[in-house]
Order: C-alpha cells, then structure tokens, then sequence
C-alpha cells in the first residue's frame, strides 16, 4: 500500500457527514483549532478562493493554470475526485510530489491522534472534509507554493476552506442546491456562498439566474467594503466555437482590462467554458494587472478537468466505439449543456447512454431531456458510496418512452454499455454522477 492509501484508510475513521448528515455539521471553530495546532498552514502563501453551484471546479483550475504559465508555483485544492485521491490536492497540471505527500501524512497523523476530544471546540468531531482541507493546507505549505487556489466544498460561510484569507474570491452561478444544508431559495444560498467574500477583498460574481441573488452578492460585498465585480459588465464581446476535428472550443474575449483579445483554444468543452474562462482571466487579471494575454491564452489552453466532458478514444478491446464521453453532469441544466455539447461535436451520430444518479435527483425531468437522442439507454447505480433509487429511475425513463435497460449490478450494466456501444459501433456518453464516471474509468484502466 502507498502512503496516501494507508492515509485514506486512516481517513475513512473520519467520514461522519457521508455517513450521517446532520444540518448543524458546519462550523469553522474546529478548522482554525487545527490550523493552530500546525501554526497556521493556510496563511503561508496568497490565495484564490472560488464558490459557486457551477462551474467553480473549472474557474479553479483554469486560474491555478494561467498562475503556473506566469511562472509560479501553483497549489490547487478542489473536489471530488474520480479516480485518484491526489485530484483533490495538486498542481494545476500534475500531483505534487510522493515525498510531498509523504512527508505531510508523518506531520499530521501523529498530531491528529494525540488530540484529546474533550479539547475540541464543543467536543465536537472533527470531520473528513476538514482533515483533508487541514492536508491540503500542510501539502501547500511544504510544497513551498507560491500561490494557492481553493474551491469551496460546499457553500462557503462555514465550509471548512473558509479559514483563508484570499487575494480575490469568485463566485460562480447559483442554483438551488444542497437545499437541506444551504437554504431553499436562492437568495438564501447566495447568502450562504456570499460567506466567502472578505473585509476589502475583490470579489468576481458570474452571472446569475435573478436580479435577487446579485441583490444579496452585492449587499454582502458593500458591508465588507470588498470591490466588487459583475464578470458581464467587465467582458465587452465573447464568442466560441467548437472544433470538430481537434475536439477542442475556440474562444474569443475581449475586455477593457485586456492590453489585447484572448483567442484561446480549450481542452475544456461547453458553452459555460466560455463563462469560466472569462471569470478566471478577469479574476487573475485584478491580482496580477500587467500579466501578458499570451499567458492568460496559454494557461486557458493548458487546463482540462477529467470526468467533465473528457472523450475517450481508441480504448483497448472497445475500438468499434467511435468515444467514450464521461461528464460528471448530475443536474437537469448541467446535463442539458452536455448533450448540447455532444450534439455540436458530434451532430447526429449515433449515441448510448450508461446513466445512474443519486437518490436525491429528479429523473423525471432528466429522463424527458434523453427522449430523443439516444439509441439506448443503460440505467444503473453509482457506485456502492451513494444512495441512489434505481426503481424511481426506471419509472420515469419508462413514462419517458425510453428504450432501456436496468440493473442494479453497475459493473455488469458498465459492461454491457460497452458490449452494446462496440458491437453497434455508437458513440457512448456516460452522465449523471461523478461516482458513475469513477467506477467506467477504473472499468476502462483495468481493460
């Protein structure tokens, strides 16, 4: 076993809120007790902190890529991971180093483990998220990063990333999420994410679905005296266009900021790219105001995120599939923008759909969205570490009149998706959970 497997391992001890979610599971107490126990990790380099329900895993790692390309060294800490837990605590384009990891594992173990729980604030437990927020702080800091960049886990008034102290927040698109945690409304959400923005700190706002929410984000801004910034109002022309040979998005922006365009050709592919890719220009572009478009263009150019959109082709044995498409997509809107993705890649090739959700999702207007573009449809499980309920599944694909397939076994319908596609030679998008992405990419490696 590696380091970081005995670590997850030691982790799994932790897992409280996957286990048993509790309304009151957020608080920020416990985090800076940690944090003092190792002399304040999370202040030793400058920082970015991004919120949002959309989109923030991909402004994080576009902002960590054009910080990388300007030469500096970048730590970049952000979730789920889908196959490798060092996703969640990088480098923009590579893991740190094992020694890296390693060497931070020894530091906070032992430490971890000599705490007294009476000594805890309230007696608290401490949680998952907050010991490997706690790593990825102690990673950051051996490292000896020049810069940081954080993505909120969830919310961010008492998410446990919420100890920092940035250089420049942004805040992605809201949507009604994690209502039960956050609020049911979208203005309370917005409040919640809003709990990032700091005293004097700018802060960079997406647009948004209602005049309501950008009420909240600039109220919180003026009564922390943050500048704040509307990402449309800074973004004079934007423009994309996909390419269907190199399987990449041309983008245009231009803006006032700029000394020149940005033409830049993205890894990244969806219409909301465009969005992200201008949050993140504009983002580095307030930090680091004589920063060379070129570099922004490069740094654009270089990030890609696996499990969003990633094509994967040529897979071994499975050739007769023109490409594997695995997109994480698990909201009716986000899954929308996927297949509008995979319609302008691929127009009217033929396509299958291997598609599990979590229990909490409403099938019934995701199954509508499938109705007539796929061939077939293979309907599963997520994985064994979500709940899901496969009987809801197939009730609404069923009212849909949706040609499908059902099996609670997810490895034996990942198969079969495969067997399908390859013998009938369609393309295959995989879609509607990140853990259904994890277990068909541990499926292709073991190929």
């Amino acid at each position: 076993m590696t380091a970081i497997d005995v670590f997850q391992e030691w982790l799994d001890d932790y897992l409280n809120f996957e286990r048993a979610p509790q309304k009151n599971i957020f608080w920020l107490d416990t985090i800076d007790y940690l944090c003092k126990r190792f002399d304040n990790p999370q202040d030793y380099a400058p920082c970015v902190h991004v919120a949002g329900s959309k989109g923030k895993g991909s402004v994080s790692r576009m902002i960590a890529c054009i910080l990388q390309e300007a030469g500096y060294n970048v730590g970049l800490y952000m979730s789920p991971h889908i196959t490798d837990f060092r996703e969640r605590i990088c480098k923009p384009t590579c893991f740190l180093s094992e020694e890296i990891y390693e060497k931070t594992i020894k530091e906070l173990i032992p430490n971890i483990n000599s705490i007294i729980p009476e000594s805890l604030p309230a007696e608290r437990p401490i949680t998952w998220f907050e010991l490997v927020t706690l790593y990825a702080f102690l990673c950051f800091r051996n490292a000896k990063v020049d810069w940081a960049v954080y993505e909120v886990g969830l919310g961010g008034r008492l998410d446990a990333t919420n100890i920092i102290r940035p250089k420049i927040c942004c805040i992605n698109a809201i949507e009604l999420e994690h209502t039960e945690f956050l609020g049911d409304t979208l203005e309370k959400i917005a409040a919640e994410k809003a709990g990032i923005i700091k005293n004097c700190t700018p802060v960079i706002i997406a647009p948004q679905q209602s005049e309501n929410v950008k009420i909240v984000l600039r109220e919180k801004a003026i009564a922390r005296h943050a500048p704040y910034y509307f990402v449309e109002e800074l973004i004079n022309h934007s423009s994309y266009k996909f390419d269907e040979k190199s399987k990449k998005m041309n983008i245009h922006l231009e803006s006032n900021l700029f000394n020149h365009q940005i033409d830049a050709s993205l890894q990244m592919l969806g219409k909301a790219q465009i969005l992200n890719a201008s949050m993140a220009a504009i983002a580095v572009k307030k930090i680091l105001p004589n920063l060379d478009e070129d570099v922004i263009r490069r740094g654009l150019e270089k990030a890609k995120l696996p499990g969003r959109f990633e094509i994967v082709e040529k897979i071994k044995k499975y050739d007769d599939i023109p490409a594997v498409i695995l997109d994480g997509a698990h909201t009716l809107n986000s899954i929308s923008l996927t297949i509008d993705t995979l319609n302008k890649l691929y127009g009217a090739k033929k396509v299958n759909l291997l598609f599990a959700c979590a229990a909490d999702k409403d099938v019934k207007d995701i199954s509508m969205l499938c109705k007539y573009r796929f061939e077939h449809v293979y309907v599963t499980r997520p994985g064994d570490k979500k709940e899901s309920n496969l009987d809801s599944e197939k009730e609404a694909f069923n009212a849909a009149g949706i040609d499908f397939t059902a099996d609670a076994d997810y490895k034996t319908m990942i198969k079969k998706a495969f067997d399908d596609s390859a013998e009938n030679g369609n393309l295959l998008l995989v879609t509607g959970s990140f853990y259904l992405v994890s277990e068909v990419k541990q499926f292709i490696n073991s190929i």
